[in-house]
């Protein structure tokens, strides 16, 4: 087993379709730009019975997607059978972001606090994140110690709503109204 394979995998992607009928295939990236899913190197394909390092020895944009060449896949047929599949890289591969930013991986799971007139209460944890356009929101499922047992959709702004995050703590702290 290589080293990516031990260390943990991020999903960065996933094959959804054939290109042309020479072994490319659409990804659908969900690395932002979507061109950085070309940058990495060491991908691995997610199956149902495990994982199995894939390349890419070719890759462009191509419409509002990515598509991309298996090595040794030089027709359709074969390239189908990658349908469906994910696509992800070694956790330790993604670049060192800049202080104060953070990967959704990195997020995920955190407990989130909110302060109120009486003291710190804690909403949830984050369960995962949504992209929408104007910002990403952060979806926080209720558990043991929470507050009460709602779901909350807090937009990640940091400076506004999102007042500090220690991944090292595990915890985000929150400028949230709670509901009555």
């Amino acid at each position: 087993m290589s080293d990516h394979l031990a260390s943990e995998l991020l999903t960065v992607g996933k094959i959804t379709g054939c290109f042309g009928i020479k072994g490319w295939v659409k990804i659908h990236s969900y690395t932002d730009p979507q061109e950085n899913f070309l940058k990495y190197q060491g991908w691995v394909l997610r199956r149902r019975d495990g994982s199995e390092p894939i390349e890419f020895d070719a890759g462009k944009r191509q419409g509002r997607g990515l598509v991309a060449h298996i090595r040794g896949v030089d027709d359709r047929t074969a390239a189908e059978t990658f349908r469906g599949l994910e696509v992800a890289v070694a956790a330790d591969s993604l670049p060192v972001l800049e202080e104060g930013d953070f990967y959704w991986h990195e997020l995920e799971g955190l407990s989130v606090w909110c302060a109120t007139d009486e003291g710190e209460v804690l909403l949830g944890r984050v369960d995962y994140l949504i992209e929408t356009g104007a910002n990403d929101v952060l979806v926080v499922k209720a558990g043991d110690g929470s507050i009460d047992d709602r779901e909350r959709l807090i937009p990640y702004l940091p400076g506004d709503v999102v007042t500090r995050v220690d991944v090292e703590a595990g915890r985000i702290e929150v400028d949230w109204f709670l509901d009555d």
